[in-house]
C-alpha cells in the first residue's frame, strides 16, 4: 500500500484517500449492493427453473431488503467498534456464501437461504460509504461520498442489465456463481489497499446497538431524513418489484436480457450522483430534493399514461432513477454532519429506515399487482411519493427551527 492512500498525520497533515482507492471502494460498494437485485429481471426464469408461481419468486426481492434492512441494524453499527477494514472484508465473505447457495439452489428454499444470506452480510457496502467520508479531506467529503454512491448505485442498476444478459447466454444460476468469483477478488483488494480505521474508543456491542436509539432521539433531521428516504425508495421499489412482471407480459413481451438492458437507463442516475454531492458540499440539499421529489411524481404519472408504449416508459423511469439517488445523497450529506463522530451508526439509522421504506415498498407493489394490476401498481408508487413531499417539509421545518436557535 503506498503512503497516498494511508490516513496518516505528518507533522500536523492528514493524507486521505486518493481517487483511485476511492473508485475501488465505488466498485466493492456497487458489487455488493447489487447481488440484491440480480433477482429483479430473473423472476420469470426463477419461477419456471424451479416451479413456483412469479408471485412466489418475486418474494426473493422483498427478502433480500428486509435482510439487508436486518445488516443495517444490527452489523453496520459495527463499524463505530471494530476495524473498518478487517469488518468490511469479513462480510463480504460471508455474502459470497450466499452468492454460492443461491448459484447452486435446486429449489425455493435453498435460494431463500442465498437470498437472506446475502442481503444481510452485503451490508458491507453501508461501511464503505462512510469509510469513505471518514478518510476523505472534509472539504471534500461530499464529493467522496457522492463518488462511492455511483458505485452503489452503477451496482443496482448495471446488475439487473448484467443478470439478464448472462441468463440469456448461461441460465440464471451462472449470474450468482460469477458475482462469488467477483466478490472474492474485490475482498482481497481491498485488504490490500485499504488502511486500517477504527473508533478511538469504541464502546460494547449492547452500548453501540443503544446508542442508535440516542442518537436518532438526539437529532430530529436523522429521523425526518430517514423518512424521507424511505418513502422515496419505497417508492421506486413499487416499480422494481412489478417491472419484470409488466415488461415480460403480454403489453411488452420482453426477454430477461431485454429487461435487463432497460436498467441502463438508469446510469442517468449514477451520473447525477457526483454533481448531487457537490451540490450538497454547497448547500444545495433542500433544493436538490425538492427537485428530485417534483421529478419522482412526474415519473409515475408518465408511467400510469405511457402502459404499452415502450419509449413512454422508458421516459418516466428515467425520472425515477435521477430522483431516487439525487434524494439520497442530499439525505447521506445531511445526516453525516449531525454526529461527525458516529458516521456508520448515524448510517445505520437511516440506511434501516431506507431499506424498511424499500421492503415495504417491494410488498406494496406486489400488492398493487396483484390486485389491481399496473393501474393500482402506479397508485402505490404515486401515494408514497405525494408522502415523502410532507417528509421534506418537515424537515425543512426543522432546520428553520435549527437556523433559529443557532
Amino acid at each position: 500500500m503506498s503512503s497516498a492512500e494511508r490516513l496518516t498525520e505528518t507533522a500536523g497533515m492528514k493524507t486521505y484517500l486518493s481517487t483511485a482507492t476511492l473508485l475501488l471502494m465505488a466498485t466493492a460498494t456497487g458489487l455488493c449492493a447489487g447481488a440484491n437485485y440480480f433477482n429483479q429481471p430473473l423472476l420469470h426464469s426463477i419461477a419456471q427453473s424451479l416451479s413456483i408461481s412469479e408471485g412466489l419468486a418475486a418474494t426473493t426481492v422483498t427478502l433480500s431488503q428486509v435482510a439487508y434492512a436486518l445488516g443495517l441494524l444490527l452489523l453496520v453499527p459495527l463499524g463505530d467498534k471494530f476495524e473498518q477494514r478487517g469488518l468490511v472484508v469479513g462480510l463480504m465473505l460471508l455474502a459470497t456464501l450466499g452468492l454460492l447457495v443461491s448459484g447452486y439452489a435446486q429449489n425455493f428454499s435453498m435460494l431463500v437461504v442465498g437470498t437472506l444470506v446475502t442481503g444481510l452480510f452485503s451490508v458491507a457496502a453501508q461501511i464503505l460509504v462512510p469509510m469513505a467520508a471518514n478518510l476523505s479531506d472534509p472539504a471534500r467529503s461530499g464529493r467522496a461520498v457522492g463518488l462511492v454512491m455511483s458505485g452503489l448505485l452503477a451496482g443496482i442498476l448495471l446488475a439487473r442489465a448484467v443478470a439478464g444478459l448472462l441468463s440469456e447466454v448461461a441460465g440464471w444460476t451462472s449470474v450468482y456463481r460469477i458475482t462469488a468469483v467477483l466478490m472474492l477478488l474485490l475482498a482481497a483488494l481491498l485488504w490490500a489497499l485499504l488502511p486500517r480505521s477504527r473508533t478511538q474508543a469504541p464502546a460494547s456491542y449492547a452500548a453501540t446497538l443503544r446508542s442508535l436509539a440516542s442518537l436518532t432521539v438526539a437529532h430530529p433531521r436523522l429521523r425526518s431524513r430517514a423518512l424521507l428516504g424511505g418513502l422515496v425508495f419505497g417508492s421506486v421499489s413499487v416499480l422494481f418489484s412489478s417491472m419484470a412482471l409488466l415488461l415480460s407480459g403480454p403489453a411488452y413481451g420482453l426477454s430477461d436480457s431485454q429487461i435487463g438492458l432497460v436498467g441502463l437507463l438508469g446510469v442517468s442516475g449514477v451520473i447525477t450522483a457526483s454533481l448531487v454531492g457537490h451540490l450538497a458540499d454547497r448547500g444545495r440539499g433542500q433544493q436538490v430534493s425538492a427537485i428530485a421529489l417534483a421529478l419522482l411524481l412526474l415519473g409515475w404519472l408518465g408511467l400510469y399514461l405511457g402502459t404499452g408504449n415502450l419509449w413512454w416508459f422508458l421516459l418516466p423511469l428515467l425520472l425515477l432513477d435521477i430522483a431516487l439517488p439525487a434524494v439520497h445523497i442530499s439525505n447521506q450529506s445531511v445526516i453525516y454532519q449531525l454526529a461527525p463522530h458516529a458516521k456508520a451508526r448515524v448510517n445505520a439509522v437511516y440506511m434501516t429506515g431506507y431499506f424498511i421504506g424499500a421492503a415495504s415498498g417491494s410488498a406494496l407493489g406486489a400488492l398493487a399487482w396483484s390486485l389491481g394490476g399496473w393501474s393500482a401498481t402506479c397508485a402505490t408508487g404515486l401515494a408514497l411519493g405525494a408522502l415523502a413531499i410532507i417528509a421534506l417539509g418537515y424537515d425543512q421545518r426543522l432546520l428553520q427551527r435549527e437556523k433559529q436557535n443557532a
